[in-house]
């Protein structure tokens, strides 16, 4: 067996894959989002920190249901 089929057979390197995907995606929006709020000049600085550590519980519950709902990706 090949390295690249027993790394794309490995569980833990298709967690990897995945989770390293879905944080790709998920952080450019969040620094976006963050940006336009911290050079935003009506909102306070704090707006950005309280998002910023929303979004750090927030993309555990998105990653919790992806999990769910895609067992396969994982198993």
């Amino acid at each position: 067996m090949s390295l690249k089929q027993r790394m794309v057979g490995s569980k833990a390197f298709r967690a990897f894959l995945v989770f390293s995907i879905f944080r790709a995606f998920y952080g450019a929006g969040i620094l976006i989002v963050t940006y336009f709020l911290a050079t935003s000049e009506d909102a306070p600085m704090w707006t950005s920190v309280a998002f910023l550590l929303a979004s750090m519980v927030f993309s555990r519950v998105i990653f919790r249901s992806i999990k769910k709902r895609w067992p396969e990706l994982f198993s």
